[in-house]
């Protein structure tokens, strides 16, 4: 391992793995448990927001644990989230709004409904994500700077791709999807492409003042980006990119000039 590397790897893992600030009670969903709350976020939301009373948000004991429940059809499960969603927009208690959908799972990782991104941390509703690895030939790294518009971790530096995975799309779709719209690149046109692994998160989200929990799988990939192509951005939210070895990433990721994200994911690259 690095030297420069190591102290700050054990570091970031704990980083990566952190309980909650405050004490969060389970969130159920047509009898689903789907996520987790901060007790007094729900608390604040009146039953009178959710839809002429179509659906009931009630705090009560299951399985001798106290939790929130949101009870409402199994099949109205996304219309009854979403609404939630909106009641926590509208009282300042949710992150930045993106009119996109993620999937929601229960325990087994089965989906029982979608809900609006912006919602996910607020209810702990765990999240899926995919980051791309881009090597030059040389074995040079690819790696973008993050817009400063952005609304998590601006102007930090990133993997030469990275997102979440919508609803609507399988992983191997929001990879081609995100790599067009971050990087101008077809994965079609990449060499080597390969999946690298996965990077576990659980720790406390700054969103809505705090009162987030990220519970996120990434998924990674590497590819070789052949001579002559580089990389463009489509969507807006990258500044730059640069063509780094791996000792000057290895320093500015000890500095914490990356998101932690995809440091980690980098770290799993070089096999740290």
């Amino acid at each position: 391992m690095s030297a420069v590397l190591a102290p700050w790897l054990q570091a970031a893992r704990q980083r990566a793995q952190q309980p909650p600030v405050q004490p969060r009670l389970p969130l159920w969903v047509a009898g689903q448990q789907v996520g987790s709350v901060v007790d007094e976020v729900l608390g604040q939301i009146s039953l009178q927001r959710l839809l002429d009373k179509r659906y009931q948000l009630l705090k009560r004991e299951h399985l001798g644990r106290a939790g929130w429940h949101l009870e409402a059809p199994a099949q109205a499960a996304t219309d009854a989230l979403n609404t939630l969603a909106a009641a926590l927009r509208d009282a300042h208690l949710c992150g930045p709004w993106r009119n996109e959908q993620l999937a929601v799972c229960n325990a087994r990782g089965e989906r029982v409904a979608t809900v609006e991104r912006g919602a996910v941390r607020v209810l702990g509703i765990a999240t899926l994500a995919v980051h791309l690895v881009g090597l030059a030939p040389d074995g040079r790294m690819w790696v973008q700077k993050r817009a400063l518009t952005k609304p998590n971790d601006p102007g930090l530096w990133d993997t030469l791709m990275g997102g979440m995975i919508a609803a609507t799309d399988s992983l191997e779709q929001a990879l081609a999807r995100e790599t067009w719209e971050e990087a101008g690149l077809r994965v079609a046109d990449l060499q080597h492409v390969t999946q690298g692994g996965h990077v576990l998160f659980s720790r406390p989200s700054s969103e809505a003042g705090g009162i987030g929990y990220m519970v996120e799988r990434i998924d990674w990939f590497r590819a070789t980006v052949p001579e002559g192509l580089e990389p463009t951005n489509q969507d807006g939210e990258v500044d730059e990119f640069a063509l780094r070895s791996t000792e000057e990433l290895q320093l500015d990721v000890a500095q914490d000039r990356f998101t932690l994200e995809a440091a980690l994911v980098m770290a799993a690259h070089w096999g740290q």
